[in-house]
Parts: structure tokens; sequence; C-alpha cells
């Protein structure tokens, strides 16, 4: 399920950084986002790695694609604007800046990289494509990515059915995979644009990789209140909707395959910004 906001929210479908209380929601439960999130294609977290010693990773969360890179030889720094996400990210091993991205100060450090997995939509796309640029060397890639589930008709047409019964107003109500990649699409577009309009950058590129996870019915509900449709709802009513997916998987077989796009939008920092 996709975490943006719904297309019924106004005024921003095109503005998502601005619905602050989902953004800043998914530490209510940090643990368990570390613990249930996907992580990120080993080919996705190489490709940006080579060669890149120093690496910022926005909105880093709880460190989840900060330690791929660790993993992959490099030095990392992440900014997270929620204290209960850094916290987990400092206990696992990530050093983290406490602070909006828009608002932090590089206080002239310098990186290879900069990425955000999962975040980028959170963040103002100007002023972080500005404040990536401050922070690159040139030379230096910003990359932005988003893991995408594609879930079989089936399974998303029974997520749905329990989300319309039990929580119809709840924000990233899920959709149909194609509208799922369509959203995430959007953000790579509004990304692209504001990448585009910044000095210093080449011309954005699009990546996409794909792969495959399969959940158990205890897998699947684990994960489901780290995601942005479920972490401001109240605690009977994320179980509720738990209770009808739960059924709904169980009628399954009690396991199925999810297919993933992660896509991700690139550009390297050519000049001065």
């Amino acid at each position: 399920m996709p975490t943006p906001p719904s297309g019924r929210a106004r005024p921003s479908e095109q503005e998502p950084h601005q619905h602050r209380e989902t953004a800043e929601s998914f530490g209510s439960d940090a643990e368990r986002y570390d613990r249930a999130r996907p992580r990120y294609p080993d080919a996705l977290v190489e490709r940006i790695a080579a060669g890149a010693g120093d690496v910022l990773d926005v909105g880093c969360g709880t460190g989840i694609a900060a330690r791929q890179f660790q993993a992959a030889g490099c030095r990392v720094l992440g900014v997270e604007p929620d204290p209960r996400m850094a916290a987990l990210a400092r206990q696992l091993g990530v050093d983290v800046d406490v602070s909006a991205f828009e608002a932090w100060d590089p206080a002239g450090r310098t990186f290879d990289a900069v990425v955000a997995a999962q975040a980028w939509h959170w963040i103002d796309p100007v002023a972080g494509a500005a404040k990536a640029a401050r922070a690159l060397r040139t030379g230096g890639r910003l990359a932005a990515f988003w893991n995408v589930p594609e879930l079989p008709p089936q399974v998303t047409e029974a997520f749905a059915a329990a989300y319309r019964r039990v929580a119809p107003d709840a924000p990233g109500f899920p959709r149909a995979t194609e509208q799922a990649l369509d959203a995430y699409r959007r953000l790579d577009a509004i990304a692209a644009g504001a990448i585009r309009e910044t000095d210093g950058f080449g011309d954005p590129e699009q990546w996409r990789f794909d792969w495959e996870r399969t959940y158990t019915r205890d897998a699947w509900l684990d994960q489901m209140p780290t995601h942005g449709s479920l972490t401001t709802l109240s605690p009977g009513r994320v179980a509720e909707v738990l209770e009808c997916v739960g059924s709904a998987v169980d009628a399954m077989g009690g396991s199925f395959a999810v297919r993933y796009a992660t896509v991700a939008v690139t550009a390297v920092r050519t000049g001065a910004a």
C-alpha cells in the first residue's frame, strides 16, 4: 500500500510534504517500523554506493537504508526530524542529526551521495533539491527512491474492502496496482522537476528495480500499522482493519507474494549550486 496521502486530501496531492501529521507519525512504533518495513534492492544500493565514501541519508527513519549503505562500505550520516526514529537508528549504529532536512545545516560537511529512502515526498522538493546541492561534492549523486508494492488484484480488493468497511476516511486508502505506480511516478515527476530547476545538477534519470517477497499473514499484519494509512488512526480502528485483512489472508491460504518495483529519481551534481 502506498504511503503518500490519498487524492481526497486537499490541498495537496501535489504537495505531500504538507501532510505533517502523517509525516511525523511513523515514530509512534519505531521498533515495529524497523522490523517490518521492507529493505531496498542490493543492486540499487550498490549502484549508488559505487565510489561513494560518504553518504547523507535524508529522512533516515530508523536507519534501514543507512545500514544497507554501511554494509556496502559507506560512511553514513542520517538526518531525521523524529527523535524517536533517530534514537533507534543511533542504537542500531547510525549517526543521526535530528532536524527537518529543509532546516538542517550542513556546517561545511559534504558528501558523495545524498539519498532518501521512502522519504523525499515528505520534503519540500525545491528546498530539498537546493539543500542536497549544497551538501554534495561535484560528481556526487542525489537519489530519492521508493518501494512500490504491486499486490495481486484479488489481494488489493480484499484489503480495500476492509478499509471501506472500517476506515474509509483513512489517508493513503489502498488503490489498484497501476494507481499506486502512478502515484509514485507523480512523486518522481515532482522531484525531477525540482532538480531541473536547481542549479548544479545534470539531467535527472529514472531507475527501476523489480523484486518479489512472500508474506505470511503475521508478517503482513506486522508491517501494516507502519504505513501512513494507519499510523494516524485510533488503536481500535487499526485492530479492526487488521482483523479484516487477516481474515482475507487466511482465505487466500495464509500467505501471498508481493511484487515490488523500487523506483528512483537521481541526478549528478555537476557544478556550483
